[in-house]
C-alpha cells in the first residue's frame, strides 16, 4: 500500500484532500482510482492512516479515514546527524541512506577541511532539493517522519546543542580506544537522544576536535579501516539500529 504525507490542515474530521505533486502520481504514475486505498500520514504528528480514495480531480484528491495504522515506524530513539559538506552528490546519498536507516534531523556542517562551500544565494535551493530528496526516502520505507534537513551550521552551533542530547558522538580516526559499542553499552533503550559527527572527506581538524570534546563530545574509533564519509554515516546509523531496534 503506497504512503503519502499531508499537513495537518489537510485532515478535517474523517476527511483528507491531498494536493500538489501527489495528485500526478496518485493519478498517472500509479494509476490509482476510487475506492482504492493508500497510507496517509501526518507530517506533524507522524500519526499514519488508511483512507480510501472518494475522487480524483485536477486538483485534489479527496480521501475518507478507514482506520488507524497502529504500528509505528518510528525508532524509539532519536538520531541526529551533523554532517561534513561532502562533494559532489555525496550528500544526496547520505540524506537518501540515513532516511532509510531512521535519523530523525540532518545538520550540514561547514568544517575547515570542507571542500564544497556553499553560498546563502545556493543554500535555501540545496535546502530544498535535499529536503525532497528526505520526502522520497521517507515515502519509499514507508516512515512515518520525514527527516528535517536544517541550514548549514558551524562546529560552534554544535557546541550550543550538546545539552540537547543525551550523548553526541564523534567519528575521529585518531581515536584508538573507545568505540561505538562502548558508547552504546550499558545506555537506557528508550527515548535515547544522539547525535553522531562525521566529518567531510578530508576529516576533521585537531582544534575543531578540541573545542568539540571540550564541549563534552565524545570521539569514538570506528575500527582499524579508514571510512569515507557516506560510509561512515551510515555504519554508525546502522550499528545504533542494531543495538537498539533488533
Amino acid at each position: 500500500m503506497y504512503k503519502f504525507f499531508v499537513e495537518d490542515e489537510q485532515i478535517y474530521g474523517n476527511n483528507i484532500k491531498i494536493i500538489g505533486e501527489d495528485i500526478k502520481h496518485i493519478d498517472r504514475v500509479l494509476r490509482l482510482k476510487t475506492s482504492d486505498e493508500i497510507i496517509i500520514c501526518n507530517k506533524e504528528t507522524g500519526k499514519s492512516y488508511v483512507a480510501e480514495i472518494l475522487d480524483i480531480t485536477k486538483d485534489y484528491i479527496n480521501c475518507i479515514i478507514k482506520n488507524d495504522v497502529l504500528n509505528s515506524t518510528e525508532s524509539n530513539i532519536e538520531v541526529d546527524l551533523f554532517q561534513g559538506l561532502p562533494k559532489l552528490d555525496k550528500m544526496e546519498y547520505i540524506i537518501q541512506k540515513s532516511t532509510e536507516l531512521g535519523v530523525k534531523n540532518i545538520y550540514p556542517v561547514a568544517f575547515e577541511r570542507s571542500i564544497v562551500k556553499i553560498d546563502e544565494k545556493n543554500e535555501l535551493k540545496k535546502i530544498e532539493r535535499w529536503q525532497k530528496i528526505a520526502e522520497v526516502a521517507s515515502k519509499q520505507s514507508k516512515r512515518d517522519y520525514i527527516p528535517t534537513i536544517n541550514n548549514v551550521i558551524n562546529i560552534e552551533n554544535i557546541c550550543k546543542k550538546v545539552s540537547e542530547y543525551d550523548m553526541i558522538l564523534l567519528a575521529f580516526e585518531n581515536e584508538n580506544n573507545f568505540s561505538l559499542k562502548d558508547a552504546l553499552s550499558n545506555t537506557k533503550k528508550n527515548n535515547l537522544k544522539i547525535g553522531i559527527i562525521v566529518g567531510p572527506e578530508g576529516g576533521i581538524s585537531e582544534k575543531e576536535v578540541t573545542k568539540l570534546t571540550d564541549a563534552g563530545i565524545k570521539c569514538i574509533t570506528l575500527g582499524k579501516r579508514i571510512l569515507r564519509t557516506e560510509t561512515a554515516s551510515l555504519m554508525i546509523l546502522s550499528n545504533i539500529i542494531y543495538e537498539f531496534e533488533l
